[in-house]
């Protein structure tokens, strides 16, 4: 019987997805719009992102205008923005907010990498976890086969756990050289 990892090599994905979106959540001292993606807003009753109540754009490289659509959220934005504890600065004006990413000191730099490093942990964790739920499902499998998937198997982890290695290298070299 073969084995076949279409499946698990999707849930891997999956996770190494998440790690990037989870690293694109950490600043390097850069503006980055992705900083304000986890960001909800309280809109006409309901939370909504706030790229989808505001337009964002780059203004200077350590700075974002946020712009709403409609100046009666200034304030909602202003709050939510500072209440996510990302560690940007927050001025609002008549026409929007800006958020001023602050210079990275060796500190900082060094706090986000542990950061960075705790994330790429929960990522293999996630991985192992696939990896052994993916080994159940060969239980019923003759003893030659169940080998041979097991190796199946764990060929796609250590390519998974490369790209999430490589995904956190580099996000520590932008992180370092910025």
């Amino acid at each position: 019987m073969a084995y076949n990892t279409t499946n698990f090599k999707s849930e891997l994905k999956k996770i190494e997805e998440w790690l990037s979106r989870e690293y694109g959540s950490v600043h390097t001292g850069r503006a980055t719009p992705m900083i304000l993606d986890s960001i909800n807003v309280e809109s006409y009753g309901s939370f909504m992102p706030i790229k989808n109540v505001a337009s964002i754009s780059i203004e200077d490289p350590k700075t974002l205008r946020i712009s709403p659509w409609d100046k009666n959220q200034i304030k909602d934005i202003e709050s939510a923005i500072a209440a996510a504890n990302l560690g940007l600065s927050i001025v609002s004006d008549s026409d929007g907010v800006r958020a001023i990413f602050p210079m990275l000191t060796t500190e900082n730099r060094s706090k986000l990498v542990k950061i960075l490093k705790e994330k790429l942990e929960d990522a293999r964790i996630s991985v192992r976890k696939e990896r052994q739920n993916e080994i159940e499902t060969t239980s019923d499998f003759p003893e030659d086969d169940q080998k041979r998937a097991k190796e199946d198997i764990q060929k796609c982890v250590d390519e998974a756990n490369q790209n999430l290695e490589a995904i956190f290298a580099k996000k520590e070299t932008d992180l370092m050289n910025n």
